[in-house]
């Protein structure tokens, strides 16, 4: 069982069989999905024909974008675990206030995304740390808006040095 919510508002509870049948608010969902080329979906449901893409996906918040039929949707996914946590009065999806970003290694600062004063979710892209020749991309810790930016592009970095700092 899962609940998937579209684009924010609508609700639907998805229930999974064991024989591969998938139930949409308790309605057996007919459908045929033939996947054209990797995250390209052609899907027939009742009679009618949708183009889907998956354009891109979060882990951390659960959030999938998609093109349907060139439209885009972004829809969330809640498993099991999540709606027992709700269920407890618990949020596990709830961002958390973001305070430094340190450096995760020494490298470079290749390129910085944010700028001053730029409010951030936590995931967005903060800037580019190359090491060991691979481009790290470092991702807001959590919710805030960017206080002070330490560094400069093109500037070497020790480990645990503070880069962004969030007020």
């Amino acid at each position: 069982m899962a609940k998937v919510l579209i684009k924010g508002q609508k609700e639907i509870d998805v229930d999974y069989q064991t024989n591969g049948e998938v139930y949409l608010n308790g309605d057996l969902f007919n459908h045929e999905v033939v996947e054209v080329k990797p995250n390209h979906y052609h899907v027939i449901k009742s009679g009618k024909a949708f183009e889907v893409e998956i354009v891109g996906t979060d882990k951390a918040s659960k959030m999938v974008s998609l093109l349907v039929n060139g439209k885009k949707v972004e829809v969330t996914v809640k498993d099991k675990m999540d709606i027992l946590l709700e269920k407890l009065g618990i949020s596990n999806t709830t961002a958390k206030k973001a305070n430094d970003l340190k450096a995760p290694m020494p490298g470079l600062i290749h390129e910085i995304k944010v700028s001053e004063g730029q409010e951030v979710h936590q995931g967005d892209p903060i800037l580019i740390l190359e090491a060991m020749k691979m481009e790290n991309v470092l991702k807001s810790p959590g919710d805030g808006i960017i206080k002070a930016i330490s560094v400069e592009k093109g500037q070497s970095v020790e480990k645990n040095q503070v880069l962004i700092t969030f007020s």
